[in-house]
């Protein structure tokens, strides 16, 4: 379609999915799939309101797994890779929400979203930071990707935000660190 119409369309379902009820609505109406198109191939703009109203469905625990399976975990990675930096926020936002989910928790480590999340936390913006560590605190509740972000090289980036991150960050950091603090290989 029209790269206008595809922006503000995604624009739009992201507000649209703030209210819980929309979320279910968006999702039964084949809205998910668009959505991880425009985050795979949209303009700048469409990849950062896709990646937004994924990040926004993704607060309901059937559309986490519908996301998921629609493909969207890959295209979020990749954002938070090389996307603008709107976009590097939205979808490190979409992939802490998606990161609810055990399943989803080991979908994007295995896409490789550790990697580009820890780099987040050294050059994000304050927002795409807060985002990271959120995601990563999610992450690290797996086991297994408790050494994977430890390899990462996640521990200093996180007690930098500890120390000197926005309140959030802090908080966030905090708690990815704590759950990194339970795994023996990281003590």
């Amino acid at each position: 379609g029209n790269s206008v119409a595809e922006e503000n369309a995604a624009g739009a379902l992201r507000t649209l999915a703030f209210d819980n009820d929309n979320k279910v609505y968006i999702a039964a109406a084949g809205g998910i799939g668009p959505l991880v198109e425009l985050v795979r191939s949209g303009t700048s703009v469409a990849q950062e309101n896709a990646a937004g109203a994924i990040g926004n469905l993704a607060v309901n625990d059937d559309n986490v797994v519908f996301i998921a399976a629609a493909g969207g975990i890959g295209p979020l990675v990749e954002l938070v890779r090389s996307g603008t930096s709107v976009a590097k926020e939205k979808a490190a936002d979409a992939l802490w929400n998606l990161a609810f989910n055990d399943d989803n928790k080991v979908s994007i480590a295995a896409a490789g979203g550790i990697g580009p999340l820890v780099e987040l936390l050294r050059s994000g913006t304050s927002v795409a930071k807060e985002n990271a560590a959120s995601a990563l605190e999610n992450l690290a509740v797996s086991a297994d990707n408790k050494v994977s972000i430890a390899a990462a090289g996640s521990i200093g980036p996180l007690i930098k935000l500890v120390r000197s991150g926005t309140s959030v960050a802090k908080e966030k950091a905090a708690g990815a660190l704590w759950s990194l603090a339970f795994n023996v290989d990281n003590q």
